[in-house]
């Protein structure tokens, strides 16, 4: 069996040496240029598992070479080696198409797990071929807002770069990670979701990155992490905006090192995961803040995918609904009922701040109550709120007119829309939900209990 090759490219001779040395012990056939020319003309001449290129070079920089490498061999990985601190190149590199980038001075700890990591996916990529989408898109419509979606998503899903993909609450996130996932060469690896303002803070640590047999009272046995959990496949941070900092250092140090060790152990374990994350909240505003660490943002933040709302999309309702009520209806045990055309102009005027989650919701609860095979706007019980344009939807009642509605009973239904609103935003996390409405968390629970909403 033939020793597969490596490229180094650097015009100083002393890494160029290091790094021969380094990836030789690797079981590495080793190549090096001085320059961009030569190492074009070393890539045309003979096939390469890896290339390494440092930035600055006599006849042009690194980022040339990564373009040049994504255009004419996409098969071959390739990392960029940055100065120090200079996130906006690694950054840069990563959207050309690089497969990662090391620091200055390189940490030959770091580069021998980077290496093997490439090495495993030119294998894979050599060995089949990209997966390709054989039926329809999960993601569903006709909208020009979502064909674009699904556009990014088929060319990020190639690449090997950390995706960050922003949307509101219940707008699809989760299922364009899966996407990216499914349509990449780690599509036979696990896809690990977590969401991370659902774990509590003192488990955060053993979660992510597993434990030792006795390294803390109630560890009765070895437990892998969640990073362990998607070795060769991807890890989804639903929620990263809730990490809380100390966990945004360690998950940095991790993304950075390519490594976890477990609480209790004296050893890293090497894993080769993709990371991709997403948020309802304002990422750049939290650094801002200084809530969110920008080291961080800028590591995860390589390439963002941005799932619009549902109310950008309406034209997509009808056949989103169809959809539902095809799963919702067996469930039920019932036929599927149709929606009346007054339902579908409603569903089309309504706003949806819990985009298509809220109207998977708002269906399951109309099958449920509507009497015959015709889902009526009254089986839906929208929430009185304002439409598009400023009209309130087809079939709700304005509580400011309704017939015999006092000013208490219009100011109860207002405080029940806020808090359901904010209840839904939060995925029911009433701390955070208190938080946002600006009220104690005793508060929100008298509210709730007052209102009947729990």
């Amino acid at each position: 069996m033939s020793r597969q090759a490596a490229l180094v490219v650097d015009d100083e001779p002393d890494i160029r040496e290091l790094l021969t040395l380094t990836l030789t012990r690797l079981g590495l056939l080793v190549d090096t240029a001085g320059n961009v020319t030569e190492a074009k003309r070393r890539l045309a001449e003979q096939e390469y598992a890896i290339c390494l290129t440092d930035f600055r070079m006599p006849d042009g920089t690194g980022m040339d070479l990564v373009e040049h490498v994504a255009k004419n061999y996409p098969k071959v990985p390739i990392a960029i080696i940055t100065a120090y601190g200079s996130v906006d190149i690694a950054v840069g590199a990563l959207k050309a198409g690089a497969f990662d980038f090391v620091s200055k001075p390189v940490d030959l700890t770091v580069l021998r797990r980077l290496v093997q990591s490439a090495l495993k996916l030119a294998e894979e990529r050599k060995a089949e071929p990209a997966p390709v989408a054989t039926g329809p898109s999960p993601l569903l419509g006709n909208s020009a807002a979502i064909e674009e979606v699904r556009q990014t998503v088929a060319k990020v899903a190639r690449s090997q770069a950390p995706v960050y993909i922003t949307g509101e609450s219940g707008s699809g996130k989760e299922l364009v990670a899966r996407q990216i996932h499914e349509l990449g060469p780690r599509a036979s690896g696990a896809f690990v979701p977590v969401n991370c303002g659902a774990i509590p803070g003192e488990l955060m640590e053993s979660e992510f990155f597993g434990h030792k047999k006795g390294s803390f009272t109630g560890a009765a046995a070895d437990k892998d992490g969640l990073f362990q959990a998607a070795n060769g496949g991807t890890l989804f941070l639903d929620e990263v905006a809730d990490l809380p900092m100390h966990m945004q250092v360690k998950l940095l140090r991790v993304i950075q090192e390519k490594a976890v060790r477990p609480i209790g152990a004296r050893q890293e374990i090497p894993v080769d995961v993709r990371v991709l994350s997403a948020t309802h909240k304002n990422l750049a505003r939290l650094v801002e803040q200084g809530a969110f660490r920008q080291d961080l943002f800028y590591r995860i933040n390589v390439i963002e995918v941005r799932v619009p709302p549902l109310r950008e999309r309406r034209e997509d309702i009808p056949l989103l609904a169809g959809r539902f009520l095809d799963r919702i209806a067996p469930d039920w045990g019932v036929e599927k009922p149709q929606l009346s055309a007054r339902s579908i102009e409603a569903l089309k005027t309504y706003d949806f701040p819990g985009n298509v989650r809220e109207l998977e919701n708002i269906l399951e609860r109309a099958v449920a109550l509507c009497e015959n095979s015709t889902i009526e706007p009254e089986d839906m019980r929208l929430t009185p709120r304002a439409a598009a344009g400023g009209a309130l939807p087809a079939g709700i009642a304005d509580p400011k007119v309704a017939a015999g509605a006092s000013l208490d009973d219009y100011i109860d239904t207002l405080e029940r829309e806020a808090l359901l609103k904010a209840l839904q935003e939060t995925r029911y996390n009433k701390t955070a939900a208190a938080k946002n409405l600006g009220i104690t968390f005793r508060a929100l629970r008298y509210k709730l209990k007052k209102l009947g909403i729990e």
